[in-house]
């Protein structure tokens, strides 16, 4: 199965490993560094037009992961998975 993430990107739910809150998370300055670093080496996908609420990571056969940002909420993804079930 696929999830649609926003802006026509969809990524297949086998490779998601998981969805967090944008917003709540930067706050940590793990999840801060994690985000730069993901950044300075080009790992960061921007899928939304809007301001990014919530960002995805997730495996990839050529690269250790991914991070997509999404302007959809973390909620509104969970339950497009839900649906998908």
């Amino acid at each position: 199965m696929y999830l649609h993430i926003g802006n026509n990107v969809m990524l297949p739910e086998k490779h998601i490993i998981g969805v967090f809150d944008l917003e709540i998370t930067s706050q940590s300055k793990r999840t801060s560094e994690f985000l730069r670093r993901a950044e300075d080496e080009s790992l960061v996908i921007d899928a939304c037009e809007d301001i990014p609420k919530s960002f995805l990571v997730c495996d990839h056969p050529y690269h250790p992961q991914l991070v997509y940002l999404s302007e959809l909420s973390c909620q509104t993804l969970q339950k497009r998975m839900e649906e998908q079930t």
